[in-house]
């Protein structure tokens, strides 16, 4: 096969090109993905809160009962923010150490 063709030209790396490009890519997928639950997670804990509310069932509790519910349903998307800041980290690093390795390669063949 030419060298053209070859995935991974050099045969001293201690990884597979493409391998490390489909983790990427999964990993922003999955990313995009956990957005969405933890959307759908605080918009049904939400609802489901709104309707407690307008059916009764939240009468005679104190501020703080009511207060701690609404700061465990706003503290759910802050999980998610996380989650996906990291998954998009490790999918970017992914990529940007491939670069480096690439260009290190590159500079020492000069």
């Amino acid at each position: 096969m030419p060298a053209s063709k070859e995935i991974n030209p050099f045969h001293g790396t201690y990884f597979d090109r493409v391998m490390v490009l489909r983790v990427a890519r999964w990993a922003e997928m999955i990313s995009w993905v956990v957005v969405i639950v933890f959307v759908l997670d605080m918009a049904l804990s939400a609802g489901t809160f709104s309707l407690q509310i307008a059916r009764g069932f939240w009468v005679g509790l104190g501020f703080t009962d009511v207060a701690t519910n609404i700061l465990l349903i706003l503290e759910r998307p802050f999980r998610g923010i996380v989650y996906f800041v990291a998954l998009q980290a490790i999918g970017k690093a992914l990529l940007i150490l491939m670069d480096m390795e690439d260009n290190l390669r590159r500079a020492a063949g000069k």
